[in-house]
């Protein structure tokens, strides 16, 4: 897997969900903060989101909007109109509003949705996106991620044999997106941090090698070697970028992966080290609970 991807599944927990709603002027929501992270789509008309701290942000039909920090913020009309906490269901529905507004009222369409993200250990990739990732409609511009967007609203729209299955992936999908968009073509600045680290051909190949097989007993020279570049040199590059030396993200990469297996398989824990690259499952268990300050199987009770 690469990067990314692992990066995402290592922090999902539960199923995500999401709703579509009409929405009549005046209407505004007050999301409080959670754990998770949350989208809004305007999918027609237009929307203010007024996030905690700043000045409000017009939304536009097609916008996107992420929060990926579970952000407390408000979703209206217009930045004026009084708010009310959005308490949607149990399964991320909202109640249904009436079919028709006032006479002359503005219509907003929304797609709107969550994920369950566990913060315990939470990749860097993650960490370091801003409060809120905005993300405008503009013609041409990121054909994946419109068409997902499209494909979701259509499911929810009108769902059909298959939906339960196909909605969770395609917000999975759409989660993939944003990120993707966000790092490789929309961040400020792609000099520095985890945009670079991806932007960087060597760096970026020798994460892909540590993630694709994190068990394997790395070696600098060998990472180096396989990105064309000597050892002091690729060393210096991918700590400048990552925030850490080659090894030492190898080490949290793996007590990470081990601990979403201890939380979510039932897997013997002779298993859980040889994938975390130990042969012993007491040098494991010695290096797990120098990570987390726990041994392994109370870390997997508590979970």
């Amino acid at each position: 897997m690469d990067v990314l991807s692992d990066a995402i599944a290592v922090m999902r927990t539960g199923r995500p969900h999401s709703s579509r709603t009409v929405r009549f002027a005046p209407w505004g929501f007050r999301f409080s903060p959670s754990r998770g992270a949350g989208f809004h789509v305007v999918l027609q008309g237009t929307a203010w989101l007024l996030p905690p701290e700043g000045d409000p942000v017009r939304l536009g039909a097609g916008d996107v909007v992420l929060l990926a920090h579970g952000t407390g913020h408000g979703l209206a009309d217009r930045p004026d109109t009084p708010l009310v906490d959005a308490l949607p269901a149990s399964d991320g529905s909202w109640p249904t509003p009436p079919d028709r507004g006032p006479i002359g009222a503005d219509e907003t369409l929304l797609l709107c949705g969550a994920y369950q993200l566990s913060r315990a250990r939470a990749h860097p990739l993650l960490t370091e996106l801003p409060p809120y990732v905005h993300l405008p409609a503009r013609v041409g511009a990121h054909p994946r991620l419109r068409a997902a967007v499209d494909l979701l609203g259509a499911e929810l729209a009108e769902p059909q044999p298959g939906s339960d299955a196909i909605v969770p992936a395609l917000l999975d999908t759409l989660l993939l997106y944003l990120l993707r968009t966000w790092w490789l073509t929309e961040r400020p600045d792609r000099s520095t941090g985890w945009s670079a680290a991806l932007g960087d051909p060597a760096v970026a190949a020798a994460l892909r090698a540590l993630h694709a097989d994190p068990a394997r007993p790395w070696t600098v020279e060998e990472l180096g070697a396989l990105t064309g570049l000597s050892r002091a040199p690729f060393a210096r590059r991918f700590t400048a970028l990552v925030g850490r030396s080659p090894l030492a993200y190898l080490t949290w990469w793996r007590m990470t992966a081990a601990g979403r297996l201890l939380r979510s398989e039932d897997l013997p824990l002779r298993v859980v080290a040889q994938r975390a690259g130990y042969s012993s499952e007491f040098a494991f268990a010695k290096a797990f609970k120098r990570e987390y300050g726990v041994a392994p199987g109370q870390y997997r009770k508590g979970a």
